[in-house]
Parts: structure tokens; C-alpha cells; sequence
């Protein structure tokens, strides 16, 4: 299988080294759906041993992103509309109780670097440039988790994100990332003003965008529904 290059920094534990590196290819697009996922390789492409291997591909499979198969074939999990559906709706609710907790807390400076990260994320939907665009909006949703002060979120947040990831792929490469831009000066403005209520209303909303690029039409769609490309009609 081709390897793509490597993004993730090793921390301390090399299964968090290997699940993030993996991870990140998968999210990415380099490891297709399907594309079976060899220990050898991986081994030679990340340079440690097959145990964090293994534990790393354990826990991309609880977050749905693989799949093993008869022999103890790994593969990458495919796009599921269904799995991405609930995914969404849970990073919404949780990404909302961050917001409606936050904002008491929240500093100028915390609202400053939310500010810096939506220009950060609107300069990189006008670039093309996809995973910039991840980047800062990831930047832009931690101030409120980290400002809640929940250390739950955070572990909570990364068991369903990596499904939407791929979503998001697909959404900031189009025209649909950039109403987000607007979604969270709104979001902004409703923390400074200290409407927490609205606030993480706002931030629900903004979450639930995402549903834009499932089969919603049907609202019980079958494992292993395809999505609709970035030029679907009803994407904005």
C-alpha cells in the first residue's frame, strides 16, 4: 500500500504516536476505505514495534475508522452515513455543553484566540487549503473545551470526531465550509455578551451543519450509505 508522509509528532507513548499517525492518514484520504492496513508496513512506516501498532489499531477500531476482518485482516473502515449521522449529532451535544459551560469562564484573551482562529479558518477555506482549515477550526471549538474545565470532554470528543473528519474533508473543500466562517463570529459575539444559553445554541447549530453532507433525505440511512460529493445540490 503507498505511505503517505508523516504528520504526527512522536509523544512519549508510542501508541499514541501510532494511533494519531494512523489516524491522521485515514481521516486524511491517503489509507482509502478498504485499503487493507499490513503490520509489516506499518511497522516500517512508523518505526516501532507491532504492539502500539496493534494497540493503536484496537482503538481505531472502537472509534469505527477500521475494520478486521476473517484471518485478522485490518482494513480502513468505508463511509458510513449512518455511523457519521450519530457521530455528528454527539460531537454537537457535547461541543454544546463545552460553549454553555465555558462561557463564564471565558477570558478576553480566550475570545481573542477564538477571533484569531476563525480568521485563521476563513483565510484557508479562501486557500483550497483543506486541512488548514481542520486545523483552526479544531483551534477555534478547544477554547471552549478547554475553558469548561470538563476533563471529560476531551477523551469524549476524540472517540467521535475522527468519523467527522472525513466528513469535514468534504465540506471545507467546498462552497459548505464557508457559512461556518459567519456560524462562529456568531458564536463569538454570544460568549463575549455572556449569553450562554445562545451561545452554545449557536454552537449546536454550527455542529449540526455537518448533516448537510449525509443522505438526510432518509431519515434512517443503511450502514455503508455512500455520501454525496462536495458538488451535491442542497450543499451550500
Amino acid at each position: 500500500m503507498p505511505l503517505p508522509a508523516l504528520r504526527a509528532e512522536r509523544p512519549r507513548s508510542l501508541r499514541d504516536y501510532a494511533y494519531a499517525a494512523l489516524r491522521d492518514a485515514i481521516v486524511s484520504g491517503a489509507f482509502a476505505p478498504g485499503e487493507r492496513l499490513r503490520d509489516p508496513e506499518l511497522e516500517a512506516w512508523l518505526g516501532v514495534s507491532r504492539t502500539p501498532i496493534r494497540e493503536a489499531i484496537a482503538r481505531l477500531e472502537q472509534a469505527g475508522l477500521v475494520q478486521t476482518r476473517r484471518a485478522k485482516q485490518t482494513v480502513v473502515a468505508p463511509l458510513d452515513a449512518r455511523s457519521a449521522l450519530a457521530a455528528q449529532r454527539i460531537a454537537a451535544s457535547l461541543h454544546e455543553l463545552a460553549v454553555r459551560d465555558a462561557v463564564p469562564q471565558l477570558t478576553d484573551a480566550d475570545l481573542e484566540e477564538m477571533r484569531a482562529a476563525n480568521a485563521r479558518f476563513a483565510d484557508a477555506l479562501d486557500a483550497g487549503d483543506v486541512e488548514s482549515a481542520i486545523g483552526a477550526d479544531d483551534a477555534f471549538h478547544a477554547v471552549a473545551v478547554r475553558a469548561s474545565a470538563n476533563p471529560l470532554l476531551p477523551a469524549l470528543l476524540e472517540q467521535v470526531t475522527p468519523l467527522l473528519r472525513r466528513l469535514e474533508h468534504a465540506r471545507f473543500g467546498s462552497l459548505a465550509g464557508r457559512g461556518s466562517v459567519a456560524d462562529h463570529d456568531r458564536i463569538i459575539a454570544l460568549c463575549g455578551a455572556g449569553l450562554a444559553d445562545d451561545a452554545a445554541a449557536a454552537t449546536r447549530e454550527n455542529w449540526s451543519t455537518l448533516g448537510r453532507l449525509l443522505h438526510l433525505d432518509d431519515p434512517t440511512p443503511t450502514e455503508g450509505a455512500p455520501w454525496p460529493s462536495p458538488t451535491s445540490p442542497g450543499i451550500r
